[in-house]
């Protein structure tokens, strides 16, 4: 399965539900981007595809009966990225993907030395004006 986490509006999970033949779960901590994010599911006709639901980091237990998971987003901000490493390492099948998002490039070194540290190994990272994004691997 996928897992979306920090949702917001879902775009993501909506693109991976295009594109992944798997289960997709997205959420959020805050109520109203959940709200915001089951209107887009709506709008776009893909509440069959998609599971949306509050969420604080990984702690629902639509997360824990899905993982692991081969594929999870996180556009979130630095704190809470690392603060979720742990968590989000374990959720991840040997030979998973996380994309790191949300994160300003003075500070991506920094997230990205903590998922490191967990066993994780960079697959891609880009920059792109002052914002960066991470693919990381967990290794087999």
């Amino acid at each position: 399965p996928v897992l979306d986490l920090g949702c917001g509006t879902a775009v993501l999970a909506m693109a991976a539900a295009h594109v992944i033949d798997q289960d997709v779960l997205a959420s959020d901590i805050d109520e109203v981007a959940v709200d915001v994010a089951r209107a887009n599911l709506r709008a776009n006709d893909l509440v069959e595809k998609v599971v949306c639901f509050e969420a604080e980091g990984l702690d629902h237990s639509s997360i824990t009966k899905a993982a692991p998971f081969g594929l999870i987003f996180a556009n979130i901000l630095k704190a809470p990225l690392i603060a979720l490493a742990p968590s989000i390492t374990t959720a991840l099948k040997p030979g998973g993907f996380v994309i790191l998002s949300g994160i300003l490039k003075e500070q991506a070194d920094e997230v990205v030395n903590v998922y490191c540290d967990l066993g994780n190994t960079v697959a891609a990272r880009r920059d792109i004006g002052e914002w960066t994004t991470t693919v990381l691997q967990r290794s087999a």
